[in-house]
């Protein structure tokens, strides 16, 4: 298969404005979860969320467009326009430059903000630019404008996989030679009290440790873990074959190899008791990438911090690498920005690009009791110097939705 290379990353998210600053606070093992701000959920049982802290609309998108954009456009145009900096893209035919960014949601504040104003002030209120910016591609089709990229343009949808997904379509794109440069990934803007009200009565959220602060309530694979922690964030890749990177002279942090992608198809929210769509979604991977299950060094895990998910998950990795299980690295990030929904599968792989580049992997935060049923090395005592050659990042979502992705270290 023809190699492909990440040679840009552009992120927003719960740690941080930029990559930089996020992979920093990651291996600092410093958490972005807190105590809610966007609304007032005094009212709530649960107060805390990740959420993209700091961040200034209108030196993304000027005054004007900042006040129409949903929180979702705006984070993915910052995470765009990073990226393309970093990957120092030019595009010299821009009908072979593509766009795949997902969201789970889309643009749920405009579309509950303007439900309110048809509420309480009637039907010739609502804004006549309501419905281009809650749609899921909006982000998508903005960051083509922005970019002035005129080749394929595609918004995946898979829940909490989206990210994933639209790693893996974009390298496929690349391969079958339909696109020469894809940005790739997926992001979410949904702390609202609605879907913090929704969680919570599905009994799907996280709280602190007692007595302890916000930080403590992300606690993947702990025997005390409770819930996920809703966040939001947005991060993009500049995905494009080596090839073409080589020639121009960019920088590669790591080459995409090979994805999995399969469907439980046994219920919207429960994860099967087999684990049959996640192993089977690894093995596939593996079997594209032609490399055996000893070569993986390094899994970034959906881990959410549910009791069920990161059993299901942890048995599935037992029975995918076998002997090789208990001297993998695993580590959660979730457990510090908390669960970006789909802009998760795309942050997390690019966690793992930066992990093979730097040969570093960051810590599963608050870690302390151990599961009988979660017994991996899921590094609980913070950021670790590690060999990698190969990484793997874990999706899964409502749904049943199921993506990985197999990543490389880059040698030149």
């Amino acid at each position: 298969m023809e190699r492909i290379a990440i040679t840009g990353i552009g992120s927003v998210s719960p740690v941080g404005l930029s990559t930089d600053e996020a992979w920093e606070a990651l291996l600092a093992g410093r958490s972005g979860i807190a105590e809610i701000t966007q609304f007032d959920a005094s009212d709530m049982p649960i107060r805390v969320a990740g959420e993209v802290k700091g961040f200034d609309p209108v030196a993304v998108a000027g005054a004007k467009e900042a006040r129409r954009m949903d929180r979702n456009v705006l984070l993915a145009l910052s995470a765009a326009q990073q990226a393309a900096d970093d990957a120092a893209l030019t595009v010299e035919d821009p009908t072979r430059a593509g766009v795949l960014f997902g969201t789970a949601i889309g643009g749920f504040h405009t579309m509950m903000e303007q439900h309110e104003i048809l509420r309480d002030r009637g039907w010739d209120r609502v804004a006549p630019w309501f419905l281009p910016q809650c749609l899921p591609d909006v982000a998508s089709g903005a960051i083509a404008i922005q970019l002035g990229l005129r080749g394929h343009n595609l918004a995946p949808i898979s829940a909490c996989s989206t990210g994933a997904h639209a790693v893996m379509e974009a390298a496929e794109l690349i391969r079958r030679g339909d696109a020469d440069v894809v940005l790739a990934g997926g992001g979410e803007a949904c702390i609202h009290p609605l879907i913090i009200a929704g969680f919570t009565t599905m009994k799907g959220l996280g709280a602190p440790r007692p007595g302890e602060g916000p930080e403590t309530s992300s606690r993947p694979f702990d025997a005390t873990r409770d819930g996920f922690v809703c966040a939001e964030g947005a991060t993009v890749l500049v995905m494009e074959s080596v090839a073409h990177a080589e020639r121009r002279g960019a920088r590669i942090h790591a080459e995409v190899v090979s994805g999995g992608n399969t469907n439980d198809a046994y219920h919207a929210v429960t994860p099967r008791p087999d684990s049959l769509g996640v192993v089977t979604m690894m093995r596939l991977a593996l079997a594209k990438a032609s490399i055996d299950a000893s070569e993986i060094g390094y899994i970034n895990p959906h881990g959410t911090s549910t009791p069920q998910g990161d059993a299901a998950e942890t048995k599935a990795i037992k029975e995918v690498f076998g002997d090789h299980a208990s001297k993998l690295v695993i580590s959660s990030t979730k457990s510090a920005t908390g669960h970006q929904f789909g802009g998760a599968g795309s942050f997390e792989v690019a966690v793992c690009a930066l992990a093979l580049r730097d040969q570093i992997v960051p810590p599963t935060l608050n870690y302390r009791d151990p599961d009988p049923e979660c017994d991996l090395d899921y590094v609980p005592e913070g950021a670790r110097t590690v060999e990698l050659e190969y990484a793997l990042s874990n999706s899964m979502g409502l749904g049943g939705h199921n993506g990985c992705v197999v990543l490389r270290r880059y040698h030149g």
